[in-house]
């Protein structure tokens, strides 16, 4: 790996434990709609997909509902959900320490909430490029947003690493040949294994970044 400058983030499962705020979210639009909350496969699903791929699969045994619910969907106030969602607990350390050195992005299949989000939680300011499902023409795991935040900074893959915890990060980083550190997935097949974002500083590219 070339010398690192560049720390990508996942949102859901990486900086936010949202699982509970993404149930509630789906039930909520099931309950709407006069059907029975989410099945644990469903929660898995919608916890790692964009939110119009996730509204087509709970509802992929109701067709009939579908147009009704995505516009239902479109005018929903994912505010009240927000306080469902949990930031890890050193995620707000971990950006200060790694502020002054490298440069900071995230790259989600979240939408219209990821701006809410940074703001509400006070995390806005650390990040210089944000991409979100809304923000391509081909959500993660397609290379369209990572290639997009190397060309705003002006880097190649092995410049930058990504934080995610799904396989849907894996094929979003392996797209543009960019190490992966699976946070609090023991089971991904990653460069790195993490379970708290302070572990992170003690890896090798850190390493080196210290020493540079």
């Amino acid at each position: 790996m070339s010398h690192l400058q560049l720390v990508i983030f996942d949102c859901d499962g990486v900086m936010f434990d949202s699982k509970n705020a993404n149930r509630m979210y789906y039930n909520h639009i099931l309950e709407v709609f006069g059907h029975p909350p989410m099945t644990e496969e469903e929660v898995d699903y919608v916890h790692i997909h964009n939110v119009m791929d996730s509204v087509r699969h709970i509802l992929r045994n109701y067709p009939e509902d579908l147009p009704q619910a995505e516009k239902y969907r479109e005018d929903l106030d994912y505010q009240p959900f927000l306080q469902h969602m949990n930031m890890e607990k050193d995620l707000v350390e971990f950006l200060e320490f790694l502020q002054p050195q490298y440069k900071m992005a995230i790259s989600t299949n979240r939408t219209t909430t990821m701006k809410n989000i940074l703001h509400i939680f006070g995390l806005a300011p650390y990040f210089g490029k944000v991409m979100t499902a809304f923000d391509v023409e081909r959500p993660k795991p397609h290379p369209d947003a990572m290639v997009e935040i190397l060309k705003h900074y002006n880097l190649a893959a092995d410049q930058a690493i990504y934080i995610g915890d799904s396989i849907i990060d894996r094929e979003h980083a392996g797209s543009v040949g960019m190490d992966l550190i699976a946070f609090k997935n023991p089971d991904l097949d990653a460069e790195y294994h993490v379970n708290s974002f302070m572990e992170i500083l003690s890896l090798p590219p850190f390493q080196q970044g210290s020493r540079g």
